[in-house]
């Protein structure tokens, strides 16, 4: 059985890997998983945020719902070096090219060499600025009917409109309460299709801007509009802009872009999670910004297999051009090479 208490431990950070995966979250962790199976060197680099913490537990994963998150990443953090990966904490500012790979550099002046780079770091949740919002967030403010809906069923809930998919969002949320609101807040009032659509599911509308959350004791007991009416509310809904965490990749030519549907900014990458930057891969809410944990933990193993195989193929082309000059390295030499020495 893994022992949860492994995650106290930080690996040392050797000069060299085969792959270094920047974010030590769900997906990070599962495709450093598959790269240590695979006999590949492997440091997964932390920088100790994960998106989720506020949360309670993690839900709509199979076997694991309502795990906490921290006892979930504890897990897999062990389980990567149950097979000879590193864990290291640090932040990653930078990553240069170089003629094998990449150079990573960290705030703390450590820096580290790696054939290939798999990125998992994630998104920021940007909140509108509102008084008492983020004090709240990851409670009973709430973003995504899928994680947090069961938890805040029945009660009366505020969704307020900040971004495109609020139509949509509201309509989820619909499926979880009966009394649940719609305030336009900022933006446009909804549309008369808009209007049928909320009306038919008993929606009602409040216009107006939104500049607080009311509590009382430990909890949400309303939102106060401009004008200063306050409408009872327990819990808000607010889709977030969501934001990649991959600044340090602009120098590799590869800068977050601004996602289809204008929720937030991400990076692009194949279903594989092949970028468009040779030698770099995305999984997880970097590049998928709705991914809860499961897909992203899934996105994390496709992306380990697939660097894993990209690196076998630069291998068997190495040793086929060594074989063409007469240069046939013996078998245990290649596989050391290939990074079964943890």
């Amino acid at each position: 059985m893994v022992e949860v208490t492994e995650q106290l431990a930080n690996d040392s950070l050797n000069n060299d890997y085969d792959v270094v995966v920047a974010g030590g979250g769900a997906a990070g962790l599962n495709g450093a998983l598959m790269l240590a199976r695979s006999r590949r060197t492997v440091a997964v680099i932390d920088s100790g945020a994960p998106r989720n913490a506020p949360a309670d537990g993690v839900h709509g994963l199979l076997a694991r719902d309502g795990m906490p998150p921290a006892e979930l990443l504890a897990r897999g953090r062990a389980e990567v070096r149950s097979y000879g990966g590193h864990v290291v904490s640090g932040e990653i500012i930078r990553a240069t090219r170089t003629e094998h790979g990449f150079t990573i550099g960290l705030a703390d002046g450590r820096s580290v060499r790696a054939r290939r780079l798999l990125v998992t770091t994630g998104l920021t949740d940007e909140l509108p600025d509102i008084a008492g919002l983020r004090e709240r967030w990851g409670r009973d403010v709430v973003h995504c009917p899928y994680c947090h809906g069961w938890e805040v069923r029945d009660r009366a809930i505020g969704l307020l409109a900040t971004g495109p998919m609020a139509m949509h969002q509201v309509q989820l949320f619909r499926q979880l309460s009966g009394d649940v609101v719609f305030f336009t807040h900022d933006g446009p009032e909804p549309t008369a299709e808009d209007t049928e659509r909320l009306a038919a599911r008993g929606i009602r509308v409040v216009t107006g801007k939104v500049i607080a959350v009311e509590t009382a004791g430990d909890g949400i007991t309303g939102l106060r509009l401009a004008d200063g009416t306050v409408v009872a509310r327990d819990v808000v809904a607010v889709g977030t802009r969501m934001v990649a965490r991959a600044g340090f990749l602009n120098d590799l030519g590869l800068p977050a872009i601004e996602h289809p549907t204008g929720a937030g900014r991400y990076i692009p990458a194949d279903p594989t999670g092949r970028t468009e930057v040779p030698g770099v891969w995305a999984a997880g809410n970097v590049t998928d910004i709705s991914a809860q944990v499961g897909a992203a933990a899934a996105a994390g193993a496709m992306a380990g297999a697939q660097i894993n195989a990209d690196l076998v193929e630069e291998e068997i082309r190495t040793a086929v051009a060594a074989r063409t000059q007469g240069v046939d390295e013996p078998a245990d030499a290649r596989l050391a090479d290939s990074g079964s020495g943890h």
